[in-house]
């Protein structure tokens, strides 16, 4: 089979998806337009087919001609709360949503896989689960689906699993990336509410004043970071949200912040809750006012088994040439919720360039509403996938050493 070959007879097919995606977005783990446009493109092909019971998810098994290992393949679906500014003739139809992460491509480019494989059933050894997901960000859509039975679908455990994700600027357009060993951080979110007493601005000394405390904290927290952890020991606290008052000369009776907290150990993850919620209510006492403190864990690192990630590479030279992949030199501090997929079954995640411009250095990142992807990648995401399947089957045995 020339998997490469057959996913460019498709590439329109699955383009157009993508753009029909990509015009109703939507986000959280209920998506139902989405989920009915996945029915719909997978509808005919040889899958059993389950969608979720508390999330707009699809779980497509294709059971191939005969036994060996079960491969999970996984495309994210939801979309985020951004509005998008583009001029391009397939824009965003729901007013401050959009796919400005790509998980559009995602989507059809798993579409892509499932045809592909679909079309070799009979030769496959093997199972295949692919896994349409909603909630990635920030809904833990993975744990909603591990926890209603994802990874037993075909009927036994998943022995490996692959993800794959466009980025806009990180790496030139059909470029692959991985690596093995931590490849995104753990995330958390540290939110606090500083409590004091109102009063008119004037006169500070009759009330007690959240705000100084609490941008106190927010300096106090950078330290915390460069004080108390190794500079070989990644941690970043950053606070992106804070909030207090309704006019200049008015002291209000509390300030709220937020924080994003990124780690790559459970260790590191631990000190950095039981220190960031000390030094807050520390400085709180200090002034004389509370502080709330909560500190939520959020995903897990996303952890590559160093063997797996080697796999992925070196398909993607054989499939594409030796151009087309590039290690990546360190971790992303970006977090994702395969993470908790990976923690399970053995597997690597991968970045795709999709800059849809000639310089992915000067393209907006993922997350901004300026956030482009050039759907051209498509067909060789949906080819790889398909291909790490077949091979992954074609070892036969699981990391374990055990026979499938």
């Amino acid at each position: 089979m020339n998997l490469r070959e057959e996913a460019a007879a498709i590439e329109d097919e699955l383009i157009a998806l993508r753009r029909e995606l990509h015009r109703i977005p939507e986000i959280g783990l209920e998506l139902p337009k989405t989920q009915a446009a996945v029915l719909a493109a997978l509808d005919g092909l040889p899958l059993e087919i389950t969608t979720g019971e508390g999330l707009s998810s699809v779980t497509a098994v294709l059971h191939g001609g005969g036994p060996g290992p079960v491969v999970l393949l996984r495309g994210d679906m939801d979309a985020l709360p951004v509005a998008e500014e583009s001029d391009a003739d397939y824009v965003s139809g729901h007013d401050g949503v959009m796919h400005a992460c790509g998980h559009d491509l995602h989507t059809a480019g798993l579409v892509g896989a499932a045809r592909l494989l679909s079309a070799h059933r009979a030769e496959l050894a093997g199972d295949v689960v692919f896994m349409f997901q909603p909630g990635e960000e920030g809904f833990d859509g993975a744990g909603h689906m591990i926890a209603e039975g994802v990874l037993e679908a075909a009927g036994r455990p998943a022995d490996a699993a692959y993800g794959l994700h466009v980025v806009s600027d990180m790496v030139p357009r059909g470029v692959f990336t991985t690596r093995p060993g931590p490849m995104m951080s753990a995330s958390a979110g540290l939110f606090v509410r500083v409590v004091g007493a109102g009063g008119h601005g004037s006169r500070p000394h009759k009330a007690l004043d959240p705000v100084p405390a609490a941008c106190e904290m927010v300096t106090a927290l950078q330290t915390l970071v460069t004080r108390r952890f190794s500079t070989f020991e990644p941690v970043v606290v950053t606070v992106g949200s804070l909030h207090a008052g309704t006019k200049r000369n008015i002291i209000p009776d509390d300030a709220v912040f937020e924080a994003t907290v990124r780690t790559f150990s459970q260790d590191t993850a631990e000190r950095v809750a039981e220190q960031a919620v000390r030094l807050c209510e520390g400085i709180a006492a200090a002034h004389g006012l509370t502080a709330e403190v909560r500190y939520d864990g959020e995903y897990p690192a996303t952890v590559n088994r160093a063997e797996e990630a080697d796999f992925v590479a070196e398909t993607v030279r054989e499939l594409f040439g030796a151009e087309r992949y590039l290690e990546m030199p360190e971790p992303n501090m970006g977090s994702e919720d395969f993470s908790r997929v990976l923690q399970a079954v053995p597997g690597s995640y991968l970045f795709l360039g999709a800059c849809a411009g000639d310089d992915h250095t000067l393209a907006a990142a993922n997350h901004s509403p300026r956030a482009a992807f050039d759907d051209s990648v498509l067909a060789d995401g949906a080819a790889l996938l398909a291909e790490l399947a077949v091979r992954r089957m074609r070892r036969g045995l699981t990391s374990s050493g055990a026979t499938s």
